[in-house]
Formats: C-alpha cells, sequence, structure tokens
C-alpha cells in the first residue's frame, strides 16, 4: 500500500484529535453546510499557519500545544476534568452560536434578525416529511425514523444503499 494512501486517514484523526484534544463534536460527524467537510476544511485553514495548502508535523505540533495551553487555565502542565470539560463545553458554545447564526440567516424570511414561528415550521424536517413516511400514512413512526437513521449510518460508512 502507497504511504499516502496509509497517511490519509492517519491525518484526518490527527487533525480531529488536535483541534478536539482527542473529543469527537458533535458537529464534526454530520454532513451538510457546517459538517464534517466544513469542519474539516476549516481545521485544516487554521493548522496551516503559513497557508501554503500542507500541514506540517510540526504545524500540527504547535497547533496542538496552543489547544493544550489554552484548556490548561491553571497552567500546571495537565488537564483535569473540569478543565476540559469546560474547554468542551466552550467549543460546543462557539458551535452552537455558528449553527444559530447558519440558521437566522436561512430561515428569516422577513430580514427582522429573528425567527418566527411559522419561519421555524419551514425547516428540514417539513420539506422531507413526506420521504420520511415511507407507508404514506402522514404520520412518522419510530420504525420510519430508525430507517432513515440506519440508512443514513450505511451511507456514512460507505456502505451500498437499497434502491427504494
Amino acid at each position: 500500500m502507497p504511504m499516502l494512501a496509509k497517511s490519509k486517514p492517519l491525518l484526518t484523526v490527527t487533525l480531529a484529535a488536535a483541534l478536539g484534544l482527542a473529543a469527537v463534536t458533535p458537529g464534526l460527524t454530520q454532513g451538510g453546510p457546517g459538517g464534517r467537510t466544513a469542519m474539516l476544511a476549516e481545521m485544516f485553514e487554521k493548522i496551516d499557519v503559513d497557508a501554503d495548502g500542507e500541514v506540517t508535523e510540526a504545524e500540527l505540533d504547535a497547533h496542538r500545544a496552543a489547544e493544550f495551553t489554552a484548556a490548561d487555565t491553571d497552567a500546571n502542565g495537565s488537564l483535569d476534568a473540569a478543565e476540559l470539560t469546560a474547554h468542551h463545553m466552550a467549543r460546543a458554545a462557539e458551535m452552537a452560536a455558528d449553527r444559530t447564526a447558519r440558521m437566522i440567516e436561512a430561515r428569516d424570511s422577513d430580514g427582522d434578525g429573528v425567527l418566527s414561528a411559522a419561519e421555524t415550521a419551514e425547516g428540514p424536517a417539513k420539506r422531507h416529511f413526506a420521504r420520511l413516511d415511507a407507508d404514506s400514512n402522514g404520520a412518522l413512526s419510530k420504525a420510519e425514523l430508525e430507517a432513515i437513521v440506519a440508512k443514513r449510518d450505511k451511507w456514512q460508512q460507505g456502505q451500498p444503499q437499497d434502491v427504494n
């Protein structure tokens, strides 16, 4: 197996670990805008400090060290549970704020900067209800939702999809 083929998964895991101090963030596992692809691109740009389109081991080490230092709020050279929790909560808050801003931008049809009940009603679930309602009975069963989740999981794992 060529060296590059072996190193690509390792680079992805290393990038993810470097930014999250080995923590999995919810957005990293999701596709779509702001999902895995966007987050990996953002991580890459953040780590590639000289913007040459390549992440070196030195850049990765420097980034990991900076992330550790930022999380080590008592500067004792180690991370306790409280520091890790605070670091993860801050990251989650940033992600939530970004997602909220994108949601308002996408759904605020009258441009007033807030979402009305009518604007929130037009979300993805509403748009995809008929597709999710496999038996077309006007209701979603737990089994239908589980089937959609299983299909999504297979897709994310690169497994063949049913044609139905």
